[in-house]
């Protein structure tokens, strides 16, 4: 008898401890705001990533895509909702290729005297659309950069957001 009155008072204890639990947190979400315009129409709306993954060899950040799609011909306003995957990459503009430094130069060739001050020379590649040789020196600069771990960029990320949940 005691037995039981003993596991009754335990589980009420249980089931009262579980009622009144404090909320756990809900998973962080970052949200980014999309906004664009094209020839038929604009969106305005928000990306809310909920975890980062690799996918075919690239970083990827997977969430929902939500907002408007107002067509500026009819004014016809969508509602868009989807589940999409977006590739996660850092790119700069510009990319040091040389950066020289010469001290002051003093040259006396036979009565004719040359005085150069410091010179600091310094030669960027900026890359884009159209920019040929700039695509190529940044590309050619980076060779040597080393393969990025996208995997363990994935699993930093998550962790990170983890965290902020």
């Amino acid at each position: 008898m005691k037995l039981r009155v003993m596991t009754v008072a335990v589980l009420v204890a249980l089931l009262a401890s579980f009622a009144f639990a404090p909320a756990r947190p809900a998973a962080a979400q970052v949200s980014i705001p999309i906004t664009g315009n094209g020839p038929l129409g604009t969106f305005v709306g928000a990306f809310d990533i909920q975890r980062f993954a690799v996918q075919g060899g690239q970083l990827v950040a997977i969430g929902t895509l939500t907002g408007e799609l107002t067509n500026t011909v009819t004014g016809v306003v969508t509602e868009i909702t989807r589940q999409i995957a977006l590739p996660v990459g850092v790119t700069q503009a510009t990319c040091d290729i040389l950066d020289l430094t010469l001290g002051p130069l003093d040259l006396d060739l036979l009565g004719l005297v040359i005085h150069l001050d410091q010179v600091h020379l310094t030669i960027d590649a900026e890359q884009g659309p159209g920019n040929l040789l700039g695509n190529l020196l940044c590309a050619v600069a980076g060779l040597l950069d080393g393969t990025p771990n996208v995997s363990g960029l994935a699993r930093l990320l998550n962790q990170i957001l983890r965290i902020l949940g």
